[in-house]
């Protein structure tokens, strides 16, 4: 291996370490607690070195969140090549959305800015709407299969999404007072009235 090219892989290293420390910093402290002299810290670093590789913490945060969303995608294709029929295609994603969103509760709350800002400053993110798409299309498809108008899928799909991700978001919050099986129950039902109604 050349000089090049082990300086290429160093950058590398340096650059994951950073993004690893920044997660598993998160995950012990929270967000909102991740400053770029702890994650310099937690690398054996100077804080200047963090700074080579990413202008400011929320440019970290970015890249991690972009991570989140990735593998929410993958999960979410990997729920609906499982099934055939739209109906159990839409209630496989929305209940991989769900396990997703408690399985990975960093990701979550940083991918969607719950009790912390958004990071990102607004920039789109590839991956973002996902979500939102295959609900999109699972909806479309049982409204034409039923016969009904394929205008009102944009607005249902929506307000379905709305209502998965408040419940995740509600959850999160007051994860105290609120049992998780009342919850999961609240999320099948709502899922179900959602298909019966389109």
């Amino acid at each position: 291996m050349g000089l090049h090219e082990r300086r290429q892989r160093e950058k590398e290293n340096i650059r994951t370490s950073i993004l690893d420390a920044a997660f598993s910093l998160a995950k012990t402290e929270g967000w909102a607690s991740l400053s770029m002299r702890k994650i310099a810290d937690a690398i054996e670093y100077s804080a200047p070195v963090v700074y080579d590789y990413f202008e400011n913490k929320e440019a970290i945060l970015y890249e991690i969140s972009l991570n989140g969303f990735h593998c929410l995608h993958i999960e979410l294709l990997k729920a609906q090549r499982e099934h055939n029929t739209p109906e159990d295609q839409l209630k496989a994603i929305v209940d991989a959305y769900w396990k997703f969103a408690f399985r990975n509760k960093e990701y979550y709350q940083l991918m969607f800015g719950l009790g912390m800002q958004c990071s990102g400053k607004g920039m789109m993110k590839e991956e973002f709407s996902s979500f939102q798409d295959m609900l999109y299309d699972c909806t479309y498809e049982i409204i034409k299969k039923k016969g009904s108008n394929p205008e009102n899928a944009c607005h249902s799909s929506h307000a379905l999404f709305s209502a998965v991700h408040g419940l995740i978001s509600i959850m999160m919050m007051r994860n105290d007072d609120i049992p998780s099986t009342m919850n999961k129950t609240t999320l099948d039902e709502t899922v179900a009235a959602f298909i019966k109604s389109l």
